[in-house]
């Protein structure tokens, strides 16, 4: 198991008056060569090199159903609806995002502890894991806004206090994920860069952001050279397919104009290692629903 390195100054500056590229100062896999676990040695190696790794089936079918049932249980129920921890299309008002799912939903919070998923966060991190974020995203077809460009890093580390890089996401498919219907994108190798944005953290910013990111946001130029240097990969599969990737990865979904609605379950973890401290570049913490205070181990 690998500790992190004892930390005095900010190693990853953003929010700053201009762009600033920083190497990256942390392991992508913190857990020794030869640890047991769900992962084999070439799916870890093809992690770090890419920032990501997918399984084409994570859970099965009738799983599927289970969690796409309770996903519309939930985005249908008015009381939740009026709730803080849920986010509206700000122009039809649909739901587009309940955060905080593993605490709302006992469903969801068995989806957090099955082996098969906190398992391979584990070994990712090299060490117990507690639940950053959780949440269930939708896009219903036509015209489901999409998420732009970023490193949730970024985010994490400016506005919630996560120090370094030992945070890990699972996107996990409820719905066909097809190359028209807003799907995941992610720049492969994109992680081994930290790309610092320029701009001051406006107060309560997370109110605006969950529905159209601007502070945090990379310029077209820097970009454009990490899509030129990485390319971009689209992600696409059946229900019950899932998508691991590093927290430092730059990625983005498209608008769903297509008649096929996109779901999913996405669940962040964290290293117990790596907990939050105050905001590096934000006047106040974002709340406990989208960026977690209780670092319990997940068990």
């Amino acid at each position: 198991m690998t500790t992190a390195p004892e930390r005095t100054v900010d190693l990853y500056p953003t929010r700053g008056a201009t762009e600033v590229a920083t190497p990256r100062q942390d392991p992508v896999v913190w857990s020794e060569p030869g640890t047991r676990g769900p992962l084999g040695a070439a799916e870890l190696a093809g992690y770090e090199r890419n920032g990501f790794l997918t399984v084409d089936q994570l859970i099965t079918p009738d799983e599927v159903a289970v969690y796409r049932a309770e996903l519309e249980r939930l985005t249908s129920d008015p009381v939740l609806r009026a709730d803080e921890r849920s986010i509206v299309e700000p122009a039809s008002q649909d739901i587009r995002t309940v955060f905080e799912v593993h605490r709302i939903s006992e469903v969801f919070a068995g989806l957090v502890r099955d082996p098969r998923v906190v398992g391979r966060a584990r070994q990712i991190l090299g060490s117990d894991v507690y639940v950053h974020q959780s949440r269930i995203n939708v896009k219903p077809g036509f015209g489901a806004s999409g998420f732009y460009w970023h490193s949730d890093f970024e985010t994490w580390h400016a506005e919630d206090g996560l120090p370094a890089m030992r945070t890990v996401s699972v996107s996990i498919a409820l719905t066909e994920n097809h190359d028209t219907n807003g799907g995941l994108m992610i720049m492969p190798g994109s992680h081994r860069t930290f790309l610092g944005c320029a701009g001051a953290t406006p107060r309560d910013n997370y109110k605006k952001s969950l529905q159209m990111q601007d502070a945090g946001t990379p310029s077209d130029e820097a970009l454009s050279e990490l899509a030129t240097a990485h390319g971009i990969q689209l992600f696409t599969g059946a229900p019950g397919s899932a998508t691991w990737f590093d927290c430092n990865c730059m990625h983005g979904s498209g608008d769903n104009i297509t008649p096929y609605p996109r779901s999913n379950v996405f669940i962040v973890f964290n290293s117990v290692e790596n907990r939050a401290v105050e905001p590096f570049a934000a006047p106040v913490r974002r709340p406990a629903f989208i960026g977690a205070r209780d670092f319990t181990p997940v068990r």
